[in-house]
């Protein structure tokens, strides 16, 4: 038996991608009805020029599902506690990434802003990771990716 790595193949890395697209979708379904119940879907539509819930809804889970196409490709096969671990150090990072850099600078707002939308932004992006997560983990179990 060989020890020898073997090499990822496009068709894998596009299934893994693909894979956490779909698992990405259902984590910012799950966290796009808490934005929609905390009305931040407007501000989320003025990344693309508009103060509409729906646009913010459709960007919201267009952004979703590139952020779970990566976490399909850069999260290892687990177990689901390792892997909830992984989704939840994930949202983390992406709310950091997100919620506190990327998009206030994108809307000319100011930076690392630590009130309590951001607060509730943690929790949504922590909730994202968990389930995108465990919906990654369904589908691989599943033969999917």
């Amino acid at each position: 038996m060989s020890t020898a790595a073997h090499p990822v193949t496009f068709p894998a890395l596009v299934s893994r991608a693909l894979t956490g697209a779909v698992a990405g979708i259902a984590g910012g379904i799950v966290f796009g009805i808490l934005m929609a119940m905390m009305g931040f879907l407007p501000m989320v539509a003025m990344l693309v020029g508009s103060e509409s819930a729906v646009v913010g809804a459709i960007v919201h889970l267009v952004i979703s599902a590139g952020i779970g196409a990566l976490f399909g490709l850069i999260v290892p096969a687990a177990g689901i506690g390792a892997l909830l671990g992984y989704g939840a150090a994930y949202g983390v990072v992406w709310w950091v990434l997100g919620g506190l850099l990327i998009m206030p600078a994108w809307l000319g707002m100011p930076v690392f802003v630590f009130n309590a939308t951001a607060w509730q932004s943690l929790m949504g992006h922590v909730l994202y990771g968990l389930v995108t997560a465990a919906t990654l983990f369904g589908l691989r179990r599943r033969g999917h990716a």
